[in-house]
């Protein structure tokens, strides 16, 4: 993504400079958001990784799955990229075509614009750790199939016991959908911190999506300060 790319969806998401992480204003509705619903976060930890869990092993497994018929269809398997220590986690829906090629988590325009939206908050993807619902393509870019995320159900759930993340951002509505466990839309589960197992999740905007309707960019970034609010307040 040039330069002047970037700086247009960044102005359209009411980002003028790059805001350090220190010092970013949090929005009115945004604030009004968490102190109306409250994160209501218990200290219920993650289920913790076997002793024989390892990031090498359970890799391994991912890239040998054949546990649903996607397994036919991909190039190869995305496992997920970044900061295995991560106190964030950003989890998507599935890879697409450029995922699916290059073995890579957001790597095609969408994931451009994923960076950039992590730069403007202080945060480069080396220090998250990014993955998916589902850890290979679905043919057409289709929505992913209860099987398939049901498949993939346990690879996921030891990723995030092995990164013990202290936030987790939920790109998009089926991942949202997914990992909060409801058929809620997007406009109602946006814009609030959600619990998941003790870990505080906010639901953000596809970056997909945000290429195509430039009206929802701010709030984008209204979703992406709120996030940056709750893992402040709960990271001690």
């Amino acid at each position: 993504m040039d330069k002047a790319t970037r700086l247009h969806y960044l102005e359209a998401m009411g980002i003028d400079v790059w805001i350090p992480r220190t010092s970013m204003p949090l929005p009115e509705a945004a604030a009004e958001s968490v102190d109306a619903e409250g994160p209501a976060i218990e200290a219920e930890p993650s289920a913790p990784a076997t002793e024989t869990d390892d990031w090498n092993l359970l890799q391994a497994e991912v890239s040998a799955c054949r546990k649903c018929g996607l397994c036919e269809t991909r190039k190869q398997t995305v496992f997920g990229s970044g900061n295995k220590q991560a106190d964030w986690l950003l989890i998507g829906e599935a890879p697409g075509q450029s995922e699916d090629q290059q073995g890579q988590p957001f790597v095609g325009s969408a994931g451009q614009l994923l960076t950039e939206m992590l730069r403007a908050i202080g945060l480069t993807r080396e220090e998250v750790f990014i993955a998916n619902i589902l850890k290979c393509r679905p043919p057409g870019n289709r929505d992913p199939k209860a099987d398939e995320i049901a498949a993939c159900h346990d690879y996921l759930q030891r990723q995030r016991a092995l990164i013990q993340p202290r936030i987790i951002l939920a790109i998009g509505r089926i991942a949202a959908q997914t990992l909060l466990n409801t058929d809620a839309p997007l406009s109602r589960l946006r814009g609030k911190v959600h619990n998941l197992e003790g870990t505080p999740v906010v639901v953000i905007y596809h970056p997909a999506y945000l290429l195509r309707s430039l009206i929802d960019k701010r709030k984008a970034w209204m979703d992406l300060q709120l996030a940056i609010k709750t893992y402040k307040e709960f990271k001690g």
